[in-house]
């Protein structure tokens, strides 16, 4: 049976004569397959089970890879059976591949080797955490029949290895890991101003001097976190002396370098270099200060000083830079970078003067591009396509390009390059930064994320290549905290990426909750799910419970009341915990590898109910006030910088023109329909504080990405003093308010709930 007619297949009738085994126990495969039918038995894969290719030579590295897997297994059978990988031109869908297991045979059908790749990641995952531990007797495979084929040709993971290092021994280590969950393009962030990590033999002393540095601000920063958390320290693999001076960094030889390129291409993993340009050069320019407008090396106002668009010698140096790149990656892409370029320099050049009047450019957004459109030119006679941040648009943009999106607060930006015709790669912050801090509501962010819904037309939508996951590691110096950040994001993002199924998040928890021991088996760092059933800052009246959801299974909660960190002797949580009176409760949940989760602290407070207020003349909404100025705290904001005001029926922000920076004040009253006790949830990108009763409740101020924070406090049926104050830093900005009320339903603030005088 071909795929096509096979994804026609209804699963429900076929699988009925056999009953339907939860997908979700299982076969908890992540991403999910498109068709899934269950079939009775299993397989048992043995030491000495045949692995037959019979698809040619094209099929080889998959096929080495079974036999890999097979050679850690100790028993043997006397019935022999089989594993055989067929190529299949009958399957429609690149990448697409057909698993077949019954209890004698195994089969693999695939158009090309990826498919067959991506059917032996889906054979792991079915064998679960025995696939990972040496010495394992034999595999049990659960009979099944799958045809899958994945809804992008584009399933990137981007990391940054300029802010922090990772070694080659880790590289290796994390192709697999994406290689597990199909992802397929390695897009490797190769230079930036805190160093140059790529040899380039035509400049020795980018790597020789450019690889290295004394500690800066960044390390400082992560030194600083690593006293209570070490997963912040920087590996001393990563230091050496030069010139008597202790430095950190590191390089990869081109040797070492396509070492690693044939080892991702072995797994169907292609590496896409990029060599960011002309901004975030410092590494380079320290070293050759002739390369900027001014001739010297410096930071700007908000980024370091750039290469000249100019200077011959600009291009001389970066068209042989390249030519090396070229050279070392197979990959057609090669990104160019293109972002965060501060521009004041050419403004003031006396050549770039020069320039723009010969080429007719308007403004220095159009010589950005002039140094765009060269480079692409040079990318093109050497028979590579030029990948770009989606800066790439300003000043104008050449069609044969291709836009890596990352600036969610310019939703247009995926818009405007569909109608010039570019190919586009998505990866919005919002979404797919996985150095973003995390809270309760992160993972299901990423799951929730819509590469096509940016207003694109059918037509424009496939010029949608696919998505990406990006990883900036100015405070991701070790590979345990690069773990933290990207795992569990990684599988929600995987099925964004592959996963032609419909999404379902509660069916994809369940998913992910069986794939936790795989991750432990794997000695990953992953940050486990949130403990849920409570708020940071807790209220009662006479008594309560605390009632904790935890939905790992196999963790332990554990807790202390006497201020210190939980560890694996203290006190084991049970079913609920009685207060009566003021506590500080600290709370974890441990791993049987006794890895601990996140520490959760809970402070309770006793409080009567705040009364109520009667209003004169309550009308509906909220006084809402706009300041258009840069503040890094909501408690600067300066009514002497109000610009405007207006009546809001909730949280909203009614700005047509909004500046880049602003602060935004609502206030009124909060109508408490019964007395209880209330839950405030307030996640603002970047910082904000709520005020009820005159008093500060959650304080969730300054400059950070989207963040949810929580309170409770204990009110009468009534009015209620309310202020909220918000301040958006730039980038894109998140304000939402939900309360839980005496109800026990959760719900967004809407007009009902304010008023005002």
């Amino acid at each position: 049976m071909n795929l096509k007619r096979f994804l026609l297949v209804s699963f429900l009738t076929v699988s009925t004569a056999f009953g339907v085994r939860s997908q979700e126990t299982n076969y908890p495969i992540i991403p999910k397959p498109a068709q899934l039918e269950t079939m009775p038995g299993q397989f048992n894969w043995y030491k000495n089970t045949v692995i037959r290719n019979a698809a040619g030579s094209g099929f080889a590295d998959a096929t080495k890879e079974l036999q890999l897997i097979t050679k850690g297994l100790k028993t043997t059978t006397k019935q022999p059976n089989f594993i055989l990988i067929k190529k299949d031109p009958s399957i429609p869908a690149a990448e697409g591949y057909q698993l077949l297991v019954k209890p004698g045979q195994v089969t693999i059908l695939a158009a090309n080797p990826e498919g067959a790749f991506w059917a032996i990641s889906t054979l792991k995952q079915l064998i679960g955490t025995p696939a990972l531990k040496a010495g394992t007797a034999s595999y049990v495979v659960p009979a099944v029949k799958i045809a899958d084929a994945p809804k992008f040709a584009w399933r990137g993971i981007h990391l940054d290895v300029s802010r922090h290092f990772f070694d080659m021994a880790y590289l290796r280590t994390f192709i697999d890991r994406m290689v597990l969950y199909k992802f397929n393009k390695f897009h490797i962030h190769l230079t930036d101003d805190q160093g140059w990590r790529i040899e380039i033999k035509k400049y020795p002393e980018l790597t020789s001097k450019g690889a290295w540095r004394k500690l800066n601000g960044q390390d400082s920063a992560c030194l600083k976190l690593a006293v209570d958390n070490p997963d912040y320290a920087l590996p001393e693999k990563h230091f050496k002396t030069i010139d008597g001076e202790r430095m950190y960094g590191g390089f990869y030889t081109q040797e070492e370098m396509r070492g690693l390129i044939r080892y991702a291409t072995s797994k169907g993993v292609e590496i896409i270099p990029e060599v960011d340009m002309p901004g975030h050069m410092m590494a380079a320019t320290k070293l050759m200060p002739w390369l900027t407008a001014s001739g010297i090396s410096q930071q700007g106002k908000t980024f370091s000083e750039p290469l000249c668009p100019c200077k011959e010698t600009t291009f001389e140096f970066a068209e042989n830079v390249f030519s090396e790149i070229f050279a070392l990656f197979p990959s057609k892409y090669v990104h160019l970078g293109a972002d965060e370029v501060e521009k004041d320099s050419w403004q003031k050049s006396e050549e770039c003067k020069e320039v723009m009047k010969r080429e007719n450019l308007k403004s220095v957004d159009e010589l950005q591009s002039y140094f765009v459109h060269r480079m692409e030119r040079f990318f093109n006679s050497k028979g590579k396509k030029m990948i770009g941040w989606d800066e790439i648009l300003e000043g104008g943009v050449s069609p044969t390009a291709t836009m890596m999106y990352w600036r969610a607060w310019v939703p247009k930006a995926p818009k405007h390059a569909a109608e010039k015709g570019l190919d586009m790669i998505m990866m919005p912050g919002e979404f797919c930064y996985f150095d973003a801090q995390q809270d309760g509501g992160t993972l299901k962010k990423v799951y929730s994320f819509d590469p096509y819904n940016y207003n694109l037309t059918k037509a424009e939508e496939k010029l949608v290549l696919g998505v990406q996951a990006g990883i900036w590691t100015e405070y991701i110096p070790s590979e345990a905290r690069l773990e933290y950040m990207v795992f569990p994001r990684m599988q929600a993002l995987s099925e964004v990426a592959w996963s032609n199924a419909d999404k379902n998040w509660t069916e994809f928890e369940k998913r992910m909750n069986a794939h936790y021991p795989l991750l432990d088996a794997m000695k990953i760092n992953y940050r486990q799910p949130d403990l849920t059933g409570f708020s940071p800052k807790s209220v009662f009246v006479d008594q309560t419970v605390l009632k904790m959801i935890n939905p790992l299974a196999g963790s332990v909660l554990r807790y202390t009341t006497d201020g210190t960190k939980p560890t694996v002797n203290s006190t084991v949580y049970k079913d609920q915990l009685l207060i009566n009176k003021p506590t500080q409760v600290k709370i974890a949940a441990f791993r049987p590898n006794g890895s601990i989760g996140e520490v959760y602290t809970i402070d309770y407070d006793q409080q009567s109910y705040a009364k109520g207020i009667s209003l004169a003349k309550a009308e509906k909404g909220l006084k809402f006030s706009y300041y258009p100025k840069s503040y890094k705290l909501v408690t600067q904001i300066n009514e002497a910088d109000k610009k405007s005001d207006a009546i809001t029926a909730a949280i909203e922000i009614p700005v047509k023109d909004q500046a880049p920076t602003f602060g935004t004040k609502h206030e009124g009253y909060f109508y408490a329909p019964a007395q209880g006790v209330y839950t405030f949830y307030l996640r603002a990108d970047d910082g904000s504080n709520l005020y009820l009763n005159n008093k500060l409740l959650v304080d969730n101020d300054g400059l950070h990405s989207a963040i949810e924070k929580s309170a409770q406090i204990a009110l009468d049926k009534g009015y209620h003093p309310f202020k909220l104050l918000f301040i958006e830093g730039g980038g894109g900005y998140t304000l939402s308010l939900e309360y839980v009320g005496p109800d026990g339903q959760r719900k967004e603030v809407k007009a009902a709930d304010f008023a005002h005088e």
